[in-house]
């Protein structure tokens, strides 16, 4: 399936406030964390599937595709930059941020060793359909950001158009480079059930961690709170798990969920966030 998308590499700053890092969703600290727990993982990550793509862009001949790679590879590094601010803020809260990352980083170059370049690029098609199909979730559910802090949530948005926008490009070069025949659907499937157990075994620890630390591991309303988000109303994971699915198809890619309406907002989203640092200027 085609689908003529170029990714574009916005330089978005979102000068996140640091004391709201424990509390800026709407649902409170127990989401918040869940949210924080996540963005740990993606400065690593994004360098990953920055350099699992990269190790075949000679060998890509469709020139529309080898510059849908230079936005994903732009985009991505802005994701990483931003999410390291944000990590940034976790760790003066006293949170162990930078540990968390080390051990996330070290799994990484785990994969870099014992996986040739076909292997890692199948890790990043895996994961990058894992997040896709979140941030479909924060798009189309209003309420999965509902009543958070606006810088927060601006860099959720965000974060989630822009996967939206480049969902297909890696999943494309893969299809190109490593091939669309029975070994190469066997990895790929392979590669998602093992990105798949292996990031929610990282997260959820680190998540429960990170609200230990806040002193509410004990606070049952709000353990309840966060179950409802995550698999009640609206029900966050709940409701990708049909299109986690959908990738176990022979034929399937990423623009059969066919999202793409919700790139009309990317505009208003910039503009919301330059809105925000212009106030942040004038009030200096």
């Amino acid at each position: 399936m085609t689908v003529d998308i170029t990714p574009v590499r916005r330089n978005l700053e979102f000068h996140l406030p640091e004391e709201r890092i424990g509390d800026w969703h709407g649902k409170g600290t127990h989401v918040s964390h869940f949210f924080n727990a996540m963005s740990l993982f993606f400065p690593d990550g994004e360098r990953f599937f920055i350099d699992s793509v990269r190790a075949y862009r000679d060998d890509i001949t469709d020139p529309n595709l080898k510059e849908a790679v230079r936005g994903f590879i732009g985009q991505e590094a802005m994701h990483g930059r931003e999410h390291e601010e944000y990590n940034e803020a976790l760790e003066k809260r006293g949170m162990p941020a930078r540990r968390y990352t080390a051990l996330i980083l070290k799994l990484l170059n785990v994969v870099r060793r014992i996986e040739p370049k076909g292997g890692q690029l199948a890790v990043t098609i895996a994961l990058e359909h894992l997040t896709a199909i979140l941030a479909d979730v924060v798009l189309r559910e209003p309420r999965t950001l509902e009543g958070s802090e606006q810088r927060f949530a601006a860099l959720w948005r965000w974060h989630a158009l822009e996967e939206t926008e480049h969902k297909a490009v890696a999943f494309d070069v893969y299809q190109q480079t490593v091939g669309t025949g029975v070994l190469a659907y066997l990895r790929r499937c392979f590669a998602l059930l093992a990105s798949t157990f292996l990031f929610w075994a990282m997260v959820i620890p680190i998540h429960i961690s990170l609200v230990r630390r806040e002193g509410k591991l004990f606070d049952l309303r709000g353990w309840m709170t966060a179950v409802n988000f995550l698999w009640g109303r609206p029900g966050t994971l709940r409701r990708v798990i049909p299109d986690w699915l959908d990738f176990f198809k022979p034929g399937f890619h990423p623009w059969h969920h066919d999202n793409r309406r919700y790139l009309a907002e990317v505009d208003e989203l910039v503009v919301e966030v330059e809105g925000f640092n212009k106030a942040a200027g004038a009030s200096v």
